[in-house]
């Protein structure tokens, strides 16, 4: 897949934790992406704090980003309006922090997808009305 992937905490938690019970659909994603995945600092957050139960799993949630496998590609400090606007549009879900700076990565890149184990990205729009494509399981 060419385009680029935004990475969402569920995937990357299921990517480091064989127990998980996402972690082989994972696996199987990761196999036709191209790194490095798009994150941001709050998914990193997320998922060390998921991980830090784990041995090795803050660790590992960091290595990534070493290894090139997934870039921190967004800044807060120049979307601080926004973050705070799609959080408050997006109150009633409610959207997270991390969520609303993957929706506006999204936004960022025009051709992106987002890899997510989140359903609420079914709701979120970029653009206010435009869906964001996402590679999730299959889930009814």
């Amino acid at each position: 897949m060419n385009q680029p992937v935004i990475l969402d905490t569920g995937p990357l938690v299921a990517l480091l934790n064989r127990r998980d019970a996402y972690h082989d659909w994972v696996m199987l994603q990761i196999k036709s992406l191209n790194p490095p995945l798009l994150t941001c600092e709050a998914v990193i957050t997320e998922a060390c704090f998921l991980s830090c139960r784990d041995i090795g799993g803050t660790n590992a949630v960091i290595e990534l980003a070493q290894n090139g496998f997934m870039k921190v590609s967004f800044h807060f400090d120049d979307e601080m309006d926004t973050i705070k606007e799609l959080m408050v549009k997006y109150a009633n879900v409610p959207m997270s922090f991390a969520d609303a700076c993957l929706v506006r990565m999204a936004e960022q890149y025009p051709n992106s997808a987002v890899l997510t184990l989140d359903r609420d990205f079914w709701v979120y729009r970029k653009h206010g009305n435009q869906v964001i494509p996402v590679i999730m399981p299959d889930v009814h």
